[in-house]
């Protein structure tokens, strides 16, 4: 056995153990790239007994990081007693909280009740009390990362053996929250009798352990949609009961999950006479419509582009990620989170940097650009390539918008209130959305920004069990539009790529 010390804190694990593993299974790190060694962006400061470097080290790293004892996580190997260090998440972008409209009381537990929104790129919890109010609340990456920083790439790694590796992953990160949470608010985690969980229907199924294999393939079935409760300890969840109840939200399909289901009960847009849009923008862009009541719901595979993954010099919005950039006397500014010089740029960043690269024509509306990277504020630029990935995802969203609002004959000038949600449309600037075309400009004047609304949701589930009749009822009644085999969507998404 080997002792490793992280950021100060010691873990015993066997010599042989890939540090990237470690990291990740204790969500202090993702991998971006599923730990296959192509991104590089699990660097860390190492010392003690590891791995030789490897060849792929010696390929991503310079040769002044590899003097300064920079390892690749996914590729250094615990040979005995070392340390690490690494970037701490500081004042970072997940957000926790969405808007929450005002609601009746009816608890689905006694004395505190845990809610759980697991996204694919992050966790994030809240611990209530019978009245409603916040105990508290925390977030973490979403350790089935080290497997790949997309559903697809999870889906592919359960199928080829790890299912249960990465439902333990899942299930030790939502202990830690558990215990992190009940210690904050002086509570054993004992007390904790309520949980509801949400997350798109890959997260959901790889969370129990369900078989992602229907989702792998045409016609995308999934095995289960959910909606039912379950015990804590069939989940593998060690910190609650094991007879604690768990109620997981309903999923409309395989690719329209739960969160979009409870963060249109938070958004409240079913209950009204209007016609209006949801879109939680994240690495899976998943959208509803409301007409005439009637609910259109469709997903697009966006990427992890705006996640900051796939992007030369992203990140999440952590200590160090520039996130807001600007234009002042011709010029590029940026703001990093935390101060000091940054160490990336993540997605509100990124939509930022883009809409100020057109404005001062460094890119064309083909996306051309004509030097190889643009330096947006040193050591942190964008590549051509980083600019040819936000068209690819700007152009699913946006083109996803189209075709939904197509399927039911309307434009968008027909829609009252667009309705944004999610950690990364939190800190989206709407204009420059618009400008990038991430969004249709005609409709940037009524973008209305909820937060996470899919954890709100939840919370509304937890708090109020009526409201799992309602969520459960918005599921059945749902109409999925396939853009897969949409023409509105495959017309509209290559035009939607330009500028």
């Amino acid at each position: 056995m080997a002792i490793v010390t992280v950021n100060g804190t010691a873990y015993t694990v066997p010599r042989g153990t890939r540090l990237g593993k470690l990291l990740a299974d204790k969500a202090v790190m993702s991998m971006p790239c599923g730990g296959h060694g192509r991104c590089g962006k699990c660097k860390v400061t190492a010392r003690g007994a590891f791995s030789e470097l490897s060849d792929t080290e010696k390929l991503l790293l310079t040769e002044a990081e590899i003097r300064q004892g920079i390892r690749l996580a996914c590729c250094a190997v615990v040979e005995g007693d070392c340390s690490v260090s690494l970037t701490k998440a500081g004042d970072g972008q997940i957000r926790v909280w969405g808007d929450i409209p005002e609601f009746q009381l009816k608890p689905g537990f006694q004395t505190c009740g845990f809610v759980l929104d697991i996204g694919t790129t992050t966790l994030a919890a809240r611990l209530y009390d019978v009245h409603g109010a916040v105990l508290a609340e925390g977030s973490c990456l979403n350790p089935q990362s080290s497997w790949g920083a997309d559903v697809i790439s999870r889906i592919e790694a359960a199928m080829d053996g790890a299912d249960k590796a990465i439902a333990e992953a899942i299930c030790r990160a939502t202990d830690s929250l558990l215990a992190g949470l009940s210690e904050a608010a002086g509570i054993p985690a004992a007390e904790i009798d309520g949980m509801v969980v949400t997350g798109n229907t890959v997260m959901l199924h790889l969370f129990t352990g369900t078989s992602t294999e229907p989702l792998s393939h045409a016609p995308f079935a999934a095995e289960r949609l959910f909606g039912e409760t379950v015990a804590a300890g069939t989940l593998g969840i060690t910190e609650l009961s094991p007879e604690t109840k768990v109620y997981l939200a309903p999923c409309a399909s395989a690719f329209v999950g739960a969160d979009l289901i409870t963060a249109l009960l938070a958004s409240g847009i079913c209950e009204t006479d209007s016609t209006q849009l949801l879109a939680d923008i994240g690495t899976n862009g998943e959208m509803a419509l409301w007409h005439r009541g009637e609910l259109t719901c469709c997903s697009t595979a966006a990427g992890p582009a705006f996640e900051g993954a796939g992007i030369s010099m992203g990140m999440g919005g952590s200590a160090g990620a520039i996130d807001r950039v600007s234009v002042q006397n011709g010029r590029l500014t940026a703001h990093v989170i935390g101060g000091g010089l940054p160490r990336g740029i993540c997605g509100s960043g990124i939509v930022d940097a883009v809409a100020c690269l057109l404005e001062t024509g460094r890119i064309e509306e083909t996306g051309y650009m004509e030097e190889d990277a643009v330096m947006i504020l040193p050591p942190v630029s964008l590549s051509r390539k980083d600019i040819r990935m936000v068209q690819l995802a700007k152009g699913a969203i946006h083109a996803g918008i189209r075709a939904l609002l197509s399927s039911a004959g309307l434009d968008c000038g027909e829609v009252s209130r667009l309705v944004i949600a999610g950690g990364f449309g939190s800190y989206l600037d709407a204009e420059n959305a618009g400008k990038t075309g991430l969004l249709p400009a005609e409709m940037i004047s009524r973008v209305h920004v909820v937060g996470n609304a899919a954890l709100s949701g939840a919370a509304m589930l937890l708090l109020n069990q009526d409201y799992r009749a309602s969520c459960e009822q918005y599921a059945k009644l749902a109409k999925v539009l396939e853009l897969s085999s949409d023409p509105v969507f495959s017309e509209e998404y290559m035009e939607r790529m330009m500028f």
